[in-house]
């Protein structure tokens, strides 16, 4: 079993950046591919990226590639994502997600409980 909190969210003006975090707690994040999904509302919840549990191998959603970073620091048991050049379609809560699978799957196992991130104009 293993807790996830998101912590990072907050108000930015389009064109800025945030960082958010994921920490992992009773196991170490090491054992798990991690990710990141949002939910705008009105809208399901869509997938933004991923990283393996191994070899850290990254994978993003078209809407998040070349702006945003997934990385994850085991010796912190701690997940980031890193979102530049933010737009106001990006503005949603933002769940963390794990899986002991060694690629995250469409319905990950865990779930943090969720951080907002709304840009303005």
């Amino acid at each position: 079993q293993v807790q996830l909190v998101e912590s990072g969210g907050g108000l930015v003006q389009a064109g800025g950046s945030l960082r958010l975090s994921c920490a992992a707690s009773g196991r170490t994040v090491s054992s798990y591919a991690m990710g990141w999904f949002r939910q705008a509302p009105g809208k399901e919840r869509e997938f933004v990226a991923r990283i393996s549990r191994s070899y850290g191998n990254t994978a993003y959603a078209d809407s998040a590639k070349g702006r945003f970073t997934i990385s994850r620091d085991n010796a912190k048991s701690t997940v980031y994502l890193q979102m530049n050049s933010l737009k106001l379609e990006d503005t949603a809560v933002y769940y963390c997600a794990a899986s002991l699978r060694e690629m995250l799957p469409i319905i990950p196992d865990y779930w943090g409980q969720g951080t907002q991130v709304t840009v303005s104009s």
